[in-house]
């Protein structure tokens, strides 16, 4: 029975001593050490990312100015045309002459004369 007993002692699994903080333990010394080595490359990672940001955030702020700078250049086409063709409006003889009227002016209905004025030689 003796024997029967250390048989089945003997049978029975035996589970891992080995507990899992150890290697818990050893995988954060490698990440620390593996951190603090690559610090340096890990800073320029950081710093490309900050410039990729400001990067694109200048980017978006010159495509909203030119956005701006189109719409304002479409309006300022637009008051030229207006002005221009008022312009022409305004120039057109009988305009002219209705805007001088309340001056006393009239428009002429004979062509203008040329005064040719002598002068007299002296010697």
């Amino acid at each position: 029975m003796q024997e029967e007993a250390l048989h089945t002692e003997s049978q029975e699994p035996q589970e891992p001593l080995e507990t899992p903080e150890p290697k818990k333990e050893w995988r954060l010394r490698i990440n620390y050490r593996a951190i603090v080595q690559n610090m340096p490359f890990i800073l320029f990672l950081s710093a490309m990312a900050l410039l990729y940001i400001a990067n694109s955030h200048l980017a978006e702020k010159k495509i909203r100015r030119i956005n701006k700078l189109g719409r304002e250049i479409k309006e300022l086409k637009w008051e030229y045309i207006n002005v221009k063709s008022e312009l022409m409006f305004r120039s057109k003889m009988s305009e002219v002459s209705k805007s001088v009227e309340p001056l006393g002016l009239k428009q002429l209905n004979a062509p203008p004369q040329k005064i040719v004025i002598q002068q007299n030689e002296k010697k």
